[in-house]
């Protein structure tokens, strides 16, 4: 049982620990709403439509909108394929399995840098570069690897007694996957989606190869041209990167208890 003082002392070194955390973001916020363009703190004087400003000059609307379309077209597939595949290898059992899972592996072992030359004209030759669709394929192809590895150590965690049962019963493959399995699974699912999301939205380099149409370009192009542009306005720098980093904010703090309770989870896991 803990006693009172290593009690004390855990709140003291959480207490530490959120402040050191939280100072920078605290700053930075409030340096989004300085008047001041060399992001002088000034709390006497708060300026919110920092933001209103920085959404107009940074074009963020559009930006915005293509983030929104690639990233849920790629999380999507991303978590339709992870959740297949990791039922097949983890679950079913595939056929030349011991060398095909180690194959897919590879894709969280080789840098996208490695082959990012060969990848953009192939994509050429195919039409797909300076589209949202050739980006949602790229960010999925990247995605699956540690999708499938995810979802395999998840099913391989479910006591194998509960999917011979149900096989039993008379369950097929499809009613045991949708509707004994997922459930089950549903933290390390919103897991998988949420970390498919933030690094889809998140993603810079990729962007940047194939999307050149600022029209179609995403959020963090979007940022990146308006810090070009706006590099001595630290103040609308500090909006615009709030801006855009806002839906990831909003989801993990929606989902922060499943979040937590699926890394937790895997951990124990394979």
């Amino acid at each position: 049982m803990i006693s009172r003082t290593e009690r004390v002392l855990n709140h003291t070194v959480l207490a530490l620990v959120s402040i050191l955390v939280l100072f920078p973001v605290v700053w930075f916020v409030f340096t989004a709403l300085s008047p001041n363009r060399s992001g002088q703190l000034d709390l006497t004087h708060l300026h919110w439509e920092n933001f209103s400003t920085a959404w107009e000059l940074g074009g963020f609307g559009k930006a915005m909108l293509a983030s929104a379309v690639i990233t849920i077209g790629a999380v999507t597939g991303q978590t339709l394929l992870a959740i297949l595949s990791g039922f097949a290898f983890g679950v079913l059992g595939v056929a030349g399995q011991k060398v095909i899972f180690p194959v897919v592996l590879l894709g969280l072992m080789i840098s996208a840098e490695v082959f990012i030359v060969p990848l953009y004209y192939t994509f050429q030759s195919l039409g797909l570069t300076n589209s949202w669709l050739g980006l949602i394929i790229i960010q999925i192809g990247m995605g699956v690897p540690f999708g499938t590895f995810w979802m395999r150590a998840t099913f391989r965690a479910v006591p194998t007694s509960l999917v011979e049962a149900a096989e039993m019963d008379g369950a097929r493959t499809w009613r045991i996957l949708w509707q004994i399995l997922l459930p089950i699974s549903r933290p390390a699912v919103l897991t998988l989606a949420l970390l498919s999301f933030m690094w889809t939205w998140n993603d810079f380099f990729l962007s940047l190869i194939f999307i050149a149409d600022p029209a179609i370009q995403p959020a963090t192009l979007a940022l990146g041209v308006f810090q070009g542009r706006h590099s001595v306005d630290v103040n609308l720098l500090a909006a615009g990167s709030l801006i855009v980093a806002l839906p990831v904010l909003v989801l993990y703090a929606f989902f922060q208890r499943h979040f937590i309770r699926g890394v937790l989870n895997g951990a124990l896991k394979e």
